[in-house]
C-alpha cells in the first residue's frame, strides 16, 4: 500500500481527499496534520466520516511527514506550501500541491499577484498537474503543481480550438460562476449563508488570481501570448463551477462540426465528456464527480463560439484532479477512486 500525507487536512480540499482515498484500493492515509485541531479526530470536525476512519489530526513538522509518507498533498494556504516543499523533496518524497506556490512559471508575474517566490529553483521543476494535457509529465514528476478550479474549467473547455487554431484568441471572454466551497471553510462575511443566499454577484473583477494561470496555459495551447478577459461570479450552491466562453472563429463551422472536433479531441478521456449537440452543462450532472462536461455552439449570425464547461470545484477543480495525478505518480490506474456517478439531485 502507498502511504500518503495530507499536509493541512482540516479545510474542504482536507475533506474531500479523504472522501476520495478512503475507497481507494491501493493507499491508506497515513498522516493527516493541523496545528488548530491537533489531537482532535476527523470525525469530529467532519462527522460524516464516524465509523469509516479513526484517524486523528497531528502537528507533524515536515521531516515527521516524511518519514510517514510515501506522497505527500500539501493542502495549505498560498505562500505555506513553497516553505515545507523542500523538505518533503530532500526526503526523497512525491508532491502534489493544491495551492498555486508552483503553478506560474514566470517568477515576476508570480511576485505581481502573489508575492516573491522563496524557493524559485523549484519552479521549474513543478510539473502542472492537468493530466489531460501533460500526462506523460505528471507521470515522471516528483513535483506536481494542482491547477485551479476556475482555470481547469476554462482550458479543457478552450484546448480543443485553440490548439487547433480555430478562434481568435484576441476575442477571448470567460464568464465563470462558483458555489461558495470555492472560497474555503474559514469564516468569510462574502460566504456567509445570509451574503450568498438568493444573491448572485461578479467579484475580483480584473483582479482574479486565476487570470495569470488561465493566460499562461492558453498561451501554451495557442503558441502565442494570450490574454483574456475572465469574470467570476458567486452562485447560492455549495459546489461547481459553470464558465460560459466566446470566442470569434477564424473560419466557417458548424456546431456539429466543433463537437466531432472535441470528441476527437477527448477520445480516451475518462473525465472529459463533450455533449450532443443541444445539450448544454449542468453543474448537478457534475456535483461530487471528478468530470468536466462541455457543451458547444456556433452562433452562425455573429460567427463566434459559445463553449460551457461545468465541473466541481472541489473535485476536479481540486481534490480528485490531486488523486488523479497521484495515480499516475505512483503508475496506478489512473481513475482509481474516482469513479463516482453525480450526487444528483
Amino acid at each position: 500500500m502507498i502511504r500518503v500525507g495530507i499536509y493541512g487536512g482540516s479545510g474542504y480540499t482536507g475533506l474531500e481527499l479523504m472522501r476520495i482515498l478512503l475507497r481507494h484500493p491501493d493507499v491508506e492515509v497515513a498522516a493527516l496534520t493541523s496545528r488548530k485541531f491537533k489531537g482532535q479526530p476527523l470525525s469530529e470536525t467532519y462527522p460524516l466520516f464516524e465509523g469509516l476512519t479513526d484517524i486523528t489530526f497531528i502537528d507533524a513538522s515536515p521531516a515527521e511527514l516524511a518519514a510517514m509518507s510515501d506522497i505527500i498533498f500539501m493542502a495549505t494556504p498560498h505562500g505555506e506550501a513553497m516553505a515545507v516543499a523542500p523538505a518533503f523533496l530532500e526526503a526523497g518524497k512525491k508532491v502534489i500541491d493544491l495551492s498555486a506556490d508552483f503553478r506560474l512559471r514566470d517568477l515576476d508575474v508570480f511576485a505581481k499577484w502573489y508575492h516573491k517566490h522563496s524557493v524559485p529553483e523549484l519552479v521549474q521543476r513543478a510539473v502542472y498537474g492537468l493530466p489531460e494535457l501533460y500526462r506523460e509529465a505528471v507521470r515522471k514528476a516528483d513535483l506536481v503543481a494542482n491547477p485551479g478550479c476556475y482555470v481547469t474549467s476554462a482550458i479543457l473547455a478552450l484546448a480543443p480550438v485553440l490548439r487547433e487554431k480555430i478562434i481568435d484568441p484576441a476575442t477571448i471572454i470567460i464568464d465563470s460562476k462558483s458555489g461558495v466551497s470555492g472560497a474555503g471553510r474559514d469564516p468569510v462575511i462574502g460566504s456567509l449563508f445570509c451574503e450568498v443566499d438568493e444573491g448572485f454577484k461578479a467579484y475580483k473583477v480584473n483582479e482574479h488570481r486565476h487570470s495569470p494561470e488561465i493566460e499562461q496555459e492558453l498561451s501554451v495551447l495557442a503558441g502565442s501570448e494570450v490574454k483574456v478577459s475572465f469574470t467570476p461570479h458567486l452562485l447560492p450552491l455549495t459546489r461547481g463551477i459553470l464558465s460560459t466562453i466566446y470566442a470569434s472563429l477564424k473560419k466557417t463551422l458548424s456546431t456539429a462540426e466543433l463537437i466531432d472536433l472535441y470528441t476527437d479531441f477527448y477520445k480516451g478521456e475518462r473525465f472529459v465528456r463533450v455533449l450532443r449537440k443541444g445539450l448544454y452543462p449542468n453543474v448537478s450532472s457534475v456535483k461530487g464527480t471528478n468530470c468536466c462536461h462541455v457543451g458547444l455552439s456556433v452562433d452562425p449570425r455573429t460567427n463566434r463560439v459559445i463553449i460551457l464547461s461545468a465541473i466541481d470545484n472541489l473535485v476536479k477543480g481540486a481534490s480528485g484532479q490531486a488523486v488523479q495525478n497521484m495515480n499516475l505518480m505512483c503508475g496506478l490506474r489512473e481513475d482509481a477512486a474516482l469513479d463516482m456517478i453525480a450526487l444528483f439531485p
